[in-house]
């Protein structure tokens, strides 16, 4: 463990470590802070960053279970799940996702994963490799998976992969109806949004999870 590591910070790395390990998930702030018996959130929070910087973990706040080790925790479980990488998100054939996935030991590649990882289930799983970085501000970039499960609606704001017939392109975007059209947005600030007809965007699944580039 890093010697430049307060206790505090000790104490917190350890039990996310413990949690990971034994639950197949990483534990949210207010976790953390009722299990150690700290006086606030804020204070979880300062010292999760101080973790980042100083290369114990990373984090994604845009979800409430967003830390992640840098040396992932061995898992104490062994009932993991096997979810098929259909193919790349990114411009050209629509991903093509059956209704019914079929034993995913059958296909080329696979990620497993713990069932409780994120709090998912195995149905309608699939799983994608991102090329391209709208969705960087996200903490989504090239080379990443994402965990995608299969559905054809979703609510404002959801990040979800989309086949635009028109353009006769895939995208990963968050999705929000705006009535006499469809507004496709990416997360990077250097990038405009999609405009489509709603008829002309056909959702294929919903983001429920990332997995990143080690390196990045």
């Amino acid at each position: 463990m890093n010697k430049t590591l307060s206790p505090r910070q000790k104490e917190i790395l350890r039990y996310i470590r413990e949690f990971s390990a034994e639950h197949g998930r990483p534990p949210t702030v207010r976790e953390i802070q009722k299990a150690l018996e700290i006086s606030s959130t804020s204070v979880v929070d300062y010292n999760l960053n101080q973790l980042v910087e100083k290369g114990e973990l990373r984090r994604n706040r845009n979800i409430s279970r967003g830390i992640e080790l840098t040396e992932p925790a061995p898992s104490l479980r062994d009932d993991t799940i096997s979810v098929p990488i259909v193919g790349t998100i990114a411009a050209g054939a629509p991903i093509e996702v059956p209704e019914s996935l079929p034993d995913p030991h059958v296909w080329g590649d696979t990620v497993d994963l713990n069932p409780s990882f994120m709090d998912l289930r195995g149905d309608g799983l699939f799983a994608l490799r991102v090329k391209g970085y709208s969705m960087v501000d996200a903490l989504i970039g090239d080379g990443d998976i994402v965990l995608m499960r299969h559905q054809e609606t979703a609510e404002n704001g959801e990040t979800v992969a989309v086949w635009i017939e028109s353009e006769r392109t895939t995208t990963l975007k968050k999705f929000y109806n705006e009535g006499s059209r469809v507004r496709l947005q990416p997360a990077n600030v250097t990038m405009q949004p999609i405009y489509a007809d709603p008829t002309d965007v056909a959702i294929q699944g919903k983001l429920v999870g990332v997995i990143r580039q080690l390196g990045r």
